[in-house]
Order: structure tokens, then sequence, then C-alpha cells
């Protein structure tokens, strides 16, 4: 296999409508992982494979299932469910869902796909059921609905099964789900079990369902190195976590999409009214927002439409269900919400540039859930994590266990003199003051409702009039809050104090125009600055320092 990592696709031997797909996605060749385990899935061998979020283990399992669909469509002509993708939350069952799309462009007559993970009722699905799709992707309490309704079966047609996310599957309350379902499962059928860790859950998994599985498990790090992924955390408490948040964003050091993680829903709203002050718009992404909107959300900021989005990881931060026990009721601040929601592992967030963690994760596996979101495939990301002085001893845990994988993976120190910005604290003081506790209930209040209002009244009206869905958007201002218009600028006096980041964040420098010429003056690394030139936004890369003052040199 040494010189496997020089393999395209067309020597795979797959389907040229699969190979024509494959090319119109533009995948040049394949990931390590899709190396792997598309020939021993095609031998037809159980698998076991850990890979990280990111590494194309999606289309690992994706393109053999195809390929295999293909080949018996030639001897075979009766229409069956051959294939079960179970999934732990809906938005990964409609990437998944859509992923299968894609690559059956070529052959969607031959390979049909239905998610039934959530997006419609479960009446609504039926018709779709009934017609014996080739493929089904669900959550395992959705396909087991479908069964007990007599919408679906599976007994004597499955020959493959997917567990994506494994390690995810009893932490959201599953197991017993899939244990019902196994019985309702042929005795007979190849399974692939994919996960980002070994853990008990997925050992236990793999007892249940596999049949002598190859185990995969890739020789790789669970984040990328610092090459790809630059990591930083900056010391700060609560109030400065606003203020340096806010300078980040209105002075555009951070550029690019970038996705900022919250401990709560109420953080969430909290977040997003502290920005409408300064006219920052952001959507927040929940469990309370109906499934329809959440996907639409993800969707928007994929193509671009905002860059900015406030997010919880719930299940990843709330501690470990026991196995064999049911989820438990939600309590009063719970009704509402989502069990099948799940933002920081699985979802396919796109083109990342940075991700905040705005509160300090409560584990390791959530900072490294986190942090996948960026740097994915071969585009470089950026991973800043504030740190208040009760979070150190997880902050230490958290890069030992980096520095175990890979030395160069650790969280550098993000150095940003705190006291060059002091000139903002008052506004962001004045912006905190508005956001009060009924604020941010009324803002969870008014969102839940347009939302809801956007999911399941206009669905119709969406579906005739695909274009207005498009346009509608999730980052409009809430305003229950007092929004004080002078906050919207920055005052000229506040911009021009030198502020000193020395990070690898996607920061840009501008440069202060003189009074008699409007124009711009660019000052390159290496250059002098002409007089009355002044390096408002400076950084430095690896130590080395790239200005000396207003009128100094910038050093290359």
């Amino acid at each position: 296999m040494a010189a496997s990592a020089r393999l395209g696709f067309h020597e795979l031997g797959l389907d040229d409508r699969l190979l024509k797909a494959i090319a119109q996605l533009s995948w040049a060749r394949p990931t390590l992982i899709q190396e792997k385990a598309i020939p021993l899935a095609l031998e037809g061998k159980d698998l076991l494979a850990r890979a990280r979020t990111g590494s194309g283990k999606t289309a690992a399992y994706i393109i053999p299932i195809i390929q295999h669909l293909l080949q018996v469509k030639t001897s075979v002509s009766e229409q069956a469910v051959r294939a079960v993708i179970l999934v732990p939350t809906k938005e990964l069952g409609q990437q998944v869902g859509q992923m299968i799309r894609q690559l059956t462009a070529y052959c969607a007559r031959d390979v049909r796909v239905a998610d039934v993970s959530g997006l419609a009722d479960v009446s609504a699905q039926r018709p779709i059921l009934m017609e014996k799709p080739d493929i089904v992707v669900g959550t395992p309490s959705r396909i087991q609905i479908h069964l007990k309704n007599h919408n679906l079966s599976l007994r004597n047609s499955l020959e493959i099964l997917v567990i994506d996310e494994a390690d995810l599957l009893f932490s959201f309350g599953f197991e017993d789900d899939l244990k019902n379902l196994l019985c309702q499962f042929p005795k007979i059928y190849q399974a692939f079990l994919m996960s980002a860790t070994f853990n008990e859950d997925v050992q236990a998994l793999k007892e249940l369902i596999l049949h002598n599985p190859v185990t995969l498990k890739l020789q790789e790090s669970q984040l990328p190195d610092s090459s790809q992924l630059t990591q930083f955390q900056i010391k700060c408490e609560e109030e400065d976590k606003f203020l340096l948040l806010y300078t980040l964003l209105k002075l555009s050091l951070v550029r690019g999409k970038t996705i900022i993680f919250v401990n709560s829903i109420d953080r969430c709203y909290r977040l997003k009214l502290f920005l409408e002050q300064f006219s920052i718009p952001a959507c927040v992404l929940n469990s309370e927002l109906p499934i329809h909107s959440r996907c639409h959300i993800i969707g928007q900021f994929n193509q671009g439409f905002y860059d900015y989005i406030i997010a919880t990881d719930e299940h990843i931060l709330a501690k470990p269900i026991g196995r064999g026990k049911k989820m438990k009721k939600a309590g009063r601040g719970e009704i509402g919400r989502d069990k099948e929601y799940g933002v920081a592992r699985g979802i396919d967030f796109q083109n990342v540039s940075n991700v905040i963690n705005f509160d300090f994760p409560q584990s390791v596996e959530s900072y490294i859930h986190r942090a996948g979101r960026t740097a994915r495939v071969d585009n470089p990301g950026t991973a800043l994590t504030f740190v208040s002085h009760t979070e150190l001893s997880l902050l230490t845990e958290i890069e030992e266990a980096l520095m175990g994988e890979n030395s160069e993976s650790v969280l550098q120190p993000y150095k940003f003199r705190m006291e060059e910005i002091e000139g903002f604290r008052y506004r962001c003081r004045d912006a905190m003051r508005s956001v009060t506790k009924q604020a941010i209930k009324e803002a969870r209040l008014k969102e839940i409702k347009e939302e809801l209002l956007n999911s399941d009244k206009l669905k119709t009206y969406f579906e005739d009039n695909p274009r207005d869905f498009q346009l509608l958007r999730h980052d409009k201002a809430l305003h229950p809050a007092i929004v004080k218009p002078h906050l919207k600028n920055v005052p000229e006096y506040l911009i021009e104090r030198k502020s000193e980041p020395t990070s690898k964040l996607q920061i840009h420098r501008k440069e202060k125009p003189a009074k008699d010429s409007k124009k711009e003056t660019v000052v390159r690394w290496g250059e002098e600055a002409p007089p009355k030139t002044l390096c408002i936004l400076v950084c430095c890369q690896q130590g080395q320092k790239l200005w000396t003052g207003p009128l100094g040199k910038c050093l290359k």
C-alpha cells in the first residue's frame, strides 16, 4: 500500500457514472481514509474506521455503497431498501443525503435516496418510503418509528448498514432504539462503523454489529498540524472577552467566515444582542430553532450569506448519559430543545476561516470537535480560545492531550496588548448594560416565533418560490435591547491607538492617509513608511516584529 498515496479514484474500479460525479465535485484524489476504506468495503468486509472530522469519511462509505448498488442493479430488477445509514443528528442526516445526491448525479434513476432524519413529519415521509428507495438515511429513533408504522421493512432486503459518528449514538440516548433496530435486521449484512474516537460505546457497538471487521485506525492526529491549523489562547476575564471580541470584529482583525462557540443558549443571544449594539450582524444556531431553519442557516453560511455564526454544542458539553438509560425529560429551561441537535460534530461547515471559543470548552473532546470546524481538507484555519483564571487547569489538560499526539499542535499565547484597546472599554460597558436578562428572554422568544413562521407556515410558499427562500436571512437584528446609534461607528481617535496583536489570525494593516491626500498609502514589509503614515493594525508572525512605530520601518 506504500504507493497507494498516488492512486486516483479511477484506479479503484468504480463505475464511470460515479467517477463523473466525483470529477464534478473536483476531488483530485482520495483522502487517506477514502484510500484505505473504499477497496476494503468493495471487497465486502466490515469496517471499523476512526478518522478525524473533515477527513472525508462520509464519502469513504457512500462511494462503495453506490458502487455496490450499481452492480446489483445490473442483475436484479426488484426495487428494495438495500442500505441504511444511521446518524446521531438531523443536521448530519441532511448533509449525508446531500452528498449522496451529489455522487449519484449521473445515476439518480438507478440509485435513489430518502433522508428521513427529520425534515418532515413521519406521515409525509410514508409515500417516499413506500417507493422503496435504495438508500435510507435517518436517526435511529426516526427509523424505528417508520418500522413500527410499517412504512419500512428491512428484514429481507438490508445489505449494508452504516453508523456514522458512532461514538455519539449512546450519548444521544439512542442505545435502546439501536438494539430494537438490530432485531429487525437480517442476520447477514455488511456493516461500517465510522467514528472520530474509539471509546467504550464504540467497542460495544462493534460487538453488537460487526463480524470480523477490519479496523482502520489511521496514524494521524485528531487536529491538523500547525502548518494548517493555528491555535491560540488568550487569558481574559468576562468583560475582557466582550471587549476583545468587539475589537477583533469591528476593526476587521478577524476576517472570513467565523464560528463563535458559547456554552448555553442564553449566551448565544447575549452575545448576539451585544454585537447588534455595534451593527455587527450574526446569526444564532441552537437546538431551540426548528430543524428546517437550522439547516437553512448552515446552508446560507456555507454559501457566504453571512460571516458570523454564534453556536452551542450542548450535547458535547452535557455529561454523557449512562448506557442502558433513557434520556431524562427536559427540564423547565429545556422545553422545546431538540435532542437530536448537534453543531460541534458531524456538520460540514465549509470554508470556515476561524473558530473562536468565546466560552471555554468543558472537555478535551469538545475542544477538538470545535477546532475541527476549521482547517478542513486542505484549507488553513485558526482557533482562538478565551481563557479565564478558573479555566487554566482545563487549558493544561487540552494542551497535554494535543502535545501527546503532535508536539506542534499547542495553543500559542495570543499576544494582544489589552491596554491598547482600553479606549473601547466604555463603549463595551455601555453596550453590555443594554443587554439585560429580559432583553435576552425577549430575543429568544422573538427569534423562535419568526423561525417557526418561516419553517412551517411559509413552507408551501417557499416550495413554490425558491428564490424568495434563498433570500431569507437569519442574521437580522432582533433589537429587543435599546440600540445606541453612536456605537455603530468607531471614532478616529480610538482607531489611531497603536494596538499590537501578534497572531496569525487573518489580520490586515490599514494606513491612515495624509490630510492632503484622499488615497491610502500602502506600506509593504521592508519599506520605509512615508511621513504622517500610521500603521494602525499590525501583526507579528513567528515572533518577528513587523513595525517600529508610526514613522518607523516595517521590518520583514
